[in-house]
């Protein structure tokens, strides 16, 4: 009897570059319940990994993934709704492991990255993809939206774009990708994949891993705080689109002395000021 290949691999270099694959490239690297579950207990074991700087998602073979896996999708349609709720339960909870690891996380997109395949592109911090690489959020042809995925696609996207895109079901390319701000580079084929996941594994080792995580929780937690204030009353915004109360300013205040007076603080500026590589980059 022939064992079917894990369909998520994690592999973690000594150096502490780890590379979350979709494993199923028969399948076009498509969603099912075995996916998820993999992809959620790597995510949970990333989230512990101390010595792990950068964590790169990719697909084996020639698509990154295709969304949903029809076979999966069908039982899914012959399962109650709660059993139904409790699937999309586990895809929501496994995107939102992935956009709260503490490391810096890039999806690298090849082929096609089809309705929940691009929900981990936007959940993901730095997308590169490749020129060839088509993007579709096709969900309204099946009757369904893309509701798991939409939290991180907005914040990729905006609302706009993502209405144009989630009603329409339009397919769009690598180009327009990198013009809605799904993907922040496009290279031009597997060899810029490789390029791009060296020099990005090389700035990671630069910077100090407690300050990334950081500085990632901060981003969260200022975004939380600027819709709190909108919908407070009264609100002071004192930019467009950009509101600032004095509970803010207060916690900005903290995080970023906590951050002078933390170890990785201090040992990144004294080796500033002394002119060397600091411990974290050696």
């Amino acid at each position: 009897m022939t064992l079917a290949p894990e369909p998520v691999i994690l592999d973690v270099s000594p150096a502490g570059v780890a590379v979350v694959l979709l494993n199923r490239p028969a399948k076009k690297n498509a969603f099912d319940e075995l996916v998820i579950a993999g992809l959620a207990e790597a995510f949970e074991t990333l989230k512990g990994a101390d010595h792990v700087r950068i964590v790169f998602l990719k697909g084996a073979g020639d698509t990154f993934s295709a969304g949903a896996d029809l076979d999966w999708m069908k039982r899914q349609g012959e399962h109650l709704r709660a059993d139904n709720e409790k699937d999309a339960l586990a895809l929501a909870k496994m995107l939102k492991a992935l956009h709260e690891l503490p490391q810096f996380t890039v999806a690298l997109v090849d082929g096609a990255a089809m309705g929940g395949g691009a929900g981990l592109v936007a959940a993901a911090d730095y997308a590169v993809a490749t020129a060839r690489t088509k993007f579709r959020f096709s969900e309204v042809r099946l009757g369904l939206t893309p509701a798991t995925i939409s939290p991180y696609v907005i914040e990729a996207i905006g609302a706009r774009n993502a209405r144009a895109l989630f009603a329409s079901a339009l397919p769009f390319n690598a180009a327009e990708a990198h013009r809605y701000g799904l993907v922040h580079e496009v290279v031009e084929d597997e060899k810029g994949l490789e390029s791009a996941m060296s020099r990005l594994a090389g700035l990671a080792m630069e910077n100090a891993p407690g300050a990334v995580a950081d500085a990632k929780a901060l981003v969260r937690h200022v975004v939380d705080d600027v819709t709190r204030i909108r919908n407070a009353v009264p609100v002071v915004q004192v930019a467009p689109g950009h509101v600032i109360d004095s509970e803010l300013m207060h916690d900005t205040a903290r995080r970023i002395a906590d951050r002078r007076a933390s170890d990785e603080g201090r040992e990144g500026l004294a080796a500033f000021l002394e002119k060397r590589s600091p411990k974290w980059s050696q």
